[in-house]
């Protein structure tokens, strides 16, 4: 597959995947196309060899495999790792606000969010509604309202002399979008709207009481190539749903009859610790199952993890033209200069020497060119799902990822080519 042809599916998967519940479905339709087959967590599973298959956990965490007890067995499973949730902001259970003849809308912040990108964006509402019928079953289906329908904007300069010299943004009285104006007569009802979106769909009319919902804000602005020569994607969520394409289609694409595993989490921003998380039981139970299906002997998932290779991929932190202070002198990676495998001598990252060596040579095989990336001493380092996967499992791990700017932004940066190129190692790395 062309460069092109794979960046622009990829600017239409995460244009489709407002929400982490929007990514599983979008990642489902494609394993699905590629002829996975469906599991369900509650019923019993008949694994044949060499066949693919997928399964959801909340409808936000998917993992995605190829079986193989043979290969299992004898070389451990190929896996890698990503998230499907994104810093945002999120609507509250009781969100409707009335101010000065304006209607908004309370919003509570998920994960790191840099909160001044949000300001003067068309926002759109998307997620998961959870709905009463008319013969009172409970149901769920996923929105997304895809126009905009609200607005945070900025304060004005003249009212607000001081705002270049020294900002502090109050998340609780100056994130509240807008949605609309109502007089002060005027009826409004939240449950209402959504049940009005609900119905739209064919297989949700018959929905009667809105009972919860999961939404989440999102930037309108389509996914683009950017640049004199289209050298960058912006788009809102590349950390971490570019990650998540990549090794979809690396999985999917991958040659050879190896024991391979996808699994993307939920929840990571927050820390992880939720069924559908990475520090949950979700991928234990998944390889607990397949293992079942090599045998009966009592230590077979151990024999497993101990030959089994983890690549987490998540976002990398490329140095900034403008702000070169903020990395460590020899270690500043740059966009389209390939993967980046990111070290941290306190285990916020879980590289070592061991999963280093193996990533590099599979680089080299592919020939892809790769890049590292350390902290500096005088700064915090964030981590990913990969030392929690790795002390959650066993599994040997190392943390990569592409060179990124403006991470936990509305709007991020990646390079148009890194994508693409990690793409080949992912498949030469399940294929060997």
């Amino acid at each position: 597959m062309s460069q092109k042809r794979f960046n622009s599916d990829l600017l239409d998967f995460l244009n489709n995947s407002p929400t982490a519940f929007h990514a599983v479905a979008s990642l489902s339709q494609m394993l699905e196309a590629a002829g996975f087959t469906r599991l369900h967590e509650g019923e019993r599973w008949q694994l044949e060899a060499n066949q693919g298959y997928y399964v959801t956990r909340n409808d936000s965490s998917i993992i995605a495999f190829r079986h193989n007890a043979k290969s299992m067995l004898e070389q451990g499973i190929r896996l890698t790792g990503a998230h499907t949730d994104s810093p945002c902001l999120k609507v509250k259970p009781q969100p409707e606000i009335r101010r000065q003849g304006y209607l908004q809308i309370g919003v509570e912040v998920y994960g790191g969010v840099l909160f001044a990108p949000w300001f003067d964006r068309d926002l759109s509402l998307a997620g998961r509604v959870n709905y009463q019928t008319k013969q009172g079953e409970l149901r769920a289906c996923l929105i997304d309202m895809r126009d905009p329908v609200a607005i945070i904007p900025s304060l004005a300069i003249h009212l607000f002399r001081g705002v270049h010299e020294n900002r502090s943004i109050n998340p609780q009285q100056e994130l509240m979008p807008i949605l609309s104006q109502l007089s002060e007569k005027e009826n409004f009802s939240f449950d209402s709207v959504l049940l009005k979106q609900v119905k739209k769909q064919a297989a949700h009319r018959n929905a009667q009481k809105i009972l919860a919902h999961e939404l989440f804000l999102y930037d309108t602005q389509a996914p683009a190539l950017v640049g004199l020569g289209e050298e960058f994607i912006a788009s809102a969520r590349l950390d971490n749903l570019l990650s998540c394409f990549l090794a979809c289609r690396s999985l999917i694409a991958a040659k050879g009859k190896h024991a391979s595993l996808l699994v993307c989490n939920d929840h990571e921003e927050v820390g992880s610790g939720s069924s559908s998380g990475a520090q949950g039981p979700f991928l234990k139970a998944v390889l607990q199952r397949m293992s079942q299906h090599c045998g009966d002997e009592p230590d077979l998932l151990q024999r497993i993890v101990s030959n089994s290779t983890l690549i987490s991929i998540d976002n990398a932190h490329g140095v900034h033209p403008n702000y070169l202070a903020k990395h460590d002198d020899a270690h500043r990676p740059l966009l389209n200069a390939g993967p980046v495998i990111k070290l941290n001598a306190n285990q916020r990252y879980a590289s070592n020497s061991e999963s280093v060596a193996l990533f590099k040579s599979i680089c080299e095989k592919a020939k892809v060119s790769y890049q590292s990336f350390v902290m500096r001493n005088d700064m915090a380092c964030g981590s990913t799902i990969g030392p929690i996967t790795a002390t959650e499992t066993g599994i040997n791990a190392i943390d990569i990822g592409v060179a990124t700017f403006a991470m936990h932004s509305i709007r991020e940066l990646a390079g148009a080519t890194d994508a693409y190129l990690l793409s080949k190692v992912i498949t030469a790395f399940y294929s060997r």
